[in-house]
């Protein structure tokens, strides 16, 4: 697949496809908040695989990644990054308290919304290209970005060139999270997405 191809129908698909999941994950996240909680407009790009590690501020950059195999229609992974920054921001944010370590509640807290917010991205993707996709229980990691990228890299070895790259950023009071969710499908399942969502 020529990435300049990929046209801007397919961005506003895929936009729509995250709208509909952040705007489900915002709604689930101020509920456990009971608190209001504001979402900016995602940011989507189809990107190379090899240019993420530069999105999160290069390879050495220390940040907190929440990863999820994809499963049954689709295969893959998804993984929801955060710098340190945001990661504290949103433990603070669900635990109400301003801390500025992350310790084990706090990673435990990170799983569970990561977890939360990944499953609206792939159950809106499920629902406008009908195909069935489960994830996996989540794993979560505090590394430097390079390590944590190469997570589905040696897992898969053949995954796809590109990857879907959603930005969000939610904010709670003081508290702001820029929230990084990059889904990265093997090849087949990759174009059997573009596929089911009329782009190829």
């Amino acid at each position: 697949m020529d990435i300049d191809c990929l046209n801007s129908r397919m961005i506003d698909i895929l936009t729509e496809i995250s709208n509909i999941g952040s705007g489900n994950a915002v709604t689930a996240l101020a509920n456990m908040l009971s608190k209001k909680v504001s979402m900016t407009v995602p940011r989507v790009r189809i990107m190379e695989f090899k240019d993420v590690a530069e999105i999160l501020g290069g390879e050495e950059e220390l940040v907190v990644g929440i990863y999820l195999e994809l499963k049954d229609d689709v295969t893959g992974n998804i993984m929801f990054i955060l710098d340190k920054s945001s990661a504290l921001n949103l433990t603070n944010m669900l635990l109400n308290r301003k801390d500025h370590e992350l310790d084990e509640i706090a990673i435990s807290a990170l799983s569970e919304v990561g977890n939360i917010i990944s499953s609206f991205y792939v159950n809106s993707l499920s629902m406008l290209t009908g195909l069935k996709i489960t994830v996996s229980v989540p794993s979560l990691a505090v590394d430097m970005a390079g390590a944590i990228l190469s997570v589905p890299a040696i897992q898969f070895g053949l995954i796809a060139d590109q990857v879907l790259f959603i930005e969000t950023v939610f904010e709670e009071g003081e508290n702001l999270v820029r929230g990084n969710l990059f889904l990265i499908p093997e090849m087949d399942s990759f174009e059997k997405i573009l596929s089911k969502l009329g782009v190829l």
